[in-house]
This record gives C-alpha cells, sequence and structure tokens, in this order.
C-alpha cells in the first residue's frame, strides 16, 4: 500500500473539511440552525453551547466523499485496484460499507432536521431510528451477498475461525446497531467524537494496510483527515456541531472497516471507547431501575461524569483519545502477531 496515496488522501480531506467550514457555518448560522441542548445534561451546556450550529457533519462527508474518490482514482491508476477476482470483492466491500455510512448519515440528517424546526432535543422515534437502522444494516448485508460475499465466519484471535452459519448476520446486525449508536453517543463535547474517530481510522489504515486491503485504507485515510479538518472548527468552544448528520455517518465508517476487514474482534478491541461509553449508559439505566432510583455513575454517558467530577472537556478529550489509541495500537499489533 503506497504511503504517499494515503497522505494525499488524507490531506485532501482535511483541506476540503476544513475550507467548507468557511461559508457552511456562517449558512447553518443564518438559517439558525442551532443546537438544541437535551434538560438532562450538564447545565452549563445549556448555557455555552445552546444555539451553536449543527448539522456540520456534512463537512466532512463531503470532504471524505471527495478524497475517497480520488484515493481510489490513484489506486486504479497505480494498478493497485483491482475488479477482478478477489479484488473486486474487495472494492465491493469498501463501496457498499460506505454507502451504508452515507445512508446513516442521511439518517442523522433527518434526526437533526426535525430537532432543528421542533426547537428540542427530540427528532426521530425511537420505533422510526431502530426502523431505519434495522433497514439500512439489512440493505448492507443483502448488497454483500448479491455481490458474492458469504462469508460467515467470524475469526477469534489465537483460537480460530468460526462459522456462524446465518447467525453471523443476527450477531454482526445487532453489533452494527451498537456501535452506530455508540459513536453517536460518544458525541456529547467538542471535539470528543471527531478526536476519537482520528485515533480508530488510523489504526484500521493500518491494519488494512497490513492485510492488503487498499480501499479500505483509502477510506480509514480519508475519514481520518477529514475528521481532523473538522476538528480545527469543533474543538472547544466548538463553533459547529457534527450532529446526528455526522455522528451517525462515522458510526457506519467504523463498522464498515471493521467487518469489511473481517476483522471483527479487532474492531471491538480499536473501538472500546465507543463501546464503553454506550455500556455506560446501559449500566446506570439498568442499575437505576433495580434499585428504584439510585445511580452508579453521576452522570452518563461517562464523558459527563468527569466533567462533573471537574475536568476540563480538552482533558476528556486527550485522555479519552490517549485510551482509544492504546487500544487502538493494541489492535494494530493483534493484526500483526496474527499475520506473522
Amino acid at each position: 500500500m503506497s504511503i504517499w496515496i494515503l497522505s494525499v488522501t488524507a490531506l485532501v480531506a482535511l483541506i476540503i473539511t476544513f475550507a467548507l467550514g468557511f461559508p457552511v457555518i456562517p449558512i447553518l448560522r443564518r438559517l439558525k440552525f442551532g443546537q438544541t441542548i437535551l434538560s438532562i445534561g450538564p447545565a452549563w451546556h445549556k448555557d455555552k453551547k445552546q444555539g451553536t450550529p449543527t448539522m456540520g457533519g456534512f463537512m466532512f462527508i463531503i470532504g471524505i466523499i471527495a478524497a475517497f474518490s480520488l484515493g481510489l482514482f490513484m489506486l486504479w491508476r497505480s494498478e493497485m485496484l483491482s475488479f477482478y477476482s478477489t479484488g473486486k470483492l474487495n472494492f465491493f466491500n469498501a463501496i457498499s460499507g460506505f454507502l451504508m455510512a452515507v445512508s446513516f448519515g442521511f439518517m442523522g440528517f433527518l434526526d437533526d432536521w426535525i430537532k432543528v424546526f421542533k426547537k428540542r432535543n427530540e427528532g426521530l422515534s425511537v420505533n422510526q431510528k431502530l426502523f431505519l437502522q434495522v433497514f439500512i444494516v439489512a440493505a448492507y448485508f443483502i448488497s454483500r451477498i448479491i455481490a458474492g460475499d458469504l462469508n460467515t465466519t467470524i475469526n477469534l484471535p489465537f483460537i480460530g475461525a468460526f462459522d456462524f452459519w446465518y447467525f453471523y448476520y443476527v450477531i454482526m446486525g445487532l453489533g452494527i446497531l451498537y456501535i452506530v449508536n455508540a459513536v453517536n453517543i460518544t458525541d456529547g463535547i467538542d471535539g470528543l467524537c471527531g478526536s476519537v474517530t482520528v485515533v480508530y481510522c488510523a489504526a484500521f489504515m493500518v491494519i488494512c494496510g497490513i492485510l492488503t486491503l487498499s480501499e479500505l485504507s483509502v477510506l480509514a485515510a480519508a475519514t481520518a483527515g477529514a475528521c481532523i479538518g473538522f476538528l480545527i472548527w469543533n474543538f472547544n468552544p466548538a463553533k459547529v456541531f457534527m450532529g446526528d448528520t455526522g455522528s451517525l455517518f462515522l458510526g457506519g465508517i467504523v463498522c464498515a472497516l471493521g467487518i469489511g476487514a473481517s476483522c471483527e474482534v479487532v474492531m471491538v478491541i480499536a473501538a472500546a471507547v465507543y463501546i464503553w461509553e454506550a455500556l455506560t449508559v446501559l449500566i446506570q439505566t439498568t442499575y437505576f431501575k433495580i434499585t428504584g432510583g439510585k445511580r452508579l455513575f453521576k452522570m452518563t454517558p461517562i464523558h459527563h461524569s468527569f466533567e462533573i467530577r471537574g475536568w476540563k472537556e480538552t482533558k476528556i478529550v486527550g485522555v479519552f483519545s490517549l485510551i482509544g489509541a492504546l487500544f487502538g495500537l493494541a489492535a494494530v499489533l493483534l493484526v500483526i502477531m496474527e499475520v506473522l
């Protein structure tokens, strides 16, 4: 895999995403597409973040589309992109995964749109979200089957590959739903979701390079670069939020990289920060119901608990990103040991 191609892809995504901030953010302000802060969240969020433009995810989605297309073109020109035999399947897995992410992003856009016009932090209903998400996941797997990808095995490191037959689609379908929503939950403070996604994509850029999955490696590079470009506008104090448009899209990318590379277990390791964020919500809710109103954490998702303890948003982002980087490194080392 050419480092030059990955570098150009990431740089183009970064520049386009950053540049889009100049026209897009003023337009969002003019249209009054401001975020409505959830009343049950930290009180200071409502004071400081209320009205900050949302739907900024469009910036990096456009940047990723442009850079990913350029990266695929460079792969084709360098004869590293093949439309024959297994190369065709690798190409399709990358494209179908990307389209799944775009579909999740569109669902997020509908959710943001409803929130903006109703001026509250509730968009699509729970049932509507669940229906759309299940439909997107089903379409993703059906498209892979039609393309000829009938693999239903999950590789368990140091143990071996196990064929789960049709249960594979149930297991991974539930996994996609969990991770996509976990990424969405992680988008709770300035720069957190974008920063964690940068380190996740950096890890998978290396992993896909090791496994010679060039198309997915390019997608990871484009996403990492675009997230860095967005973070320039999204770091505390944020001038724009990604909204569900962006966070659900990134959730789709996280799953597209892990499942597309047939690294389901490795994906879980690299996505540890997202998974823990969502798990704290589930633990808190369950504990609250069992104990009749008691709370295990001060507030969930867990990043809010650290806020209440007095941590600044920048510190939380830095620590969570470092944790994500350590788990990402563990995922890379695991793949290297498996390959060797």
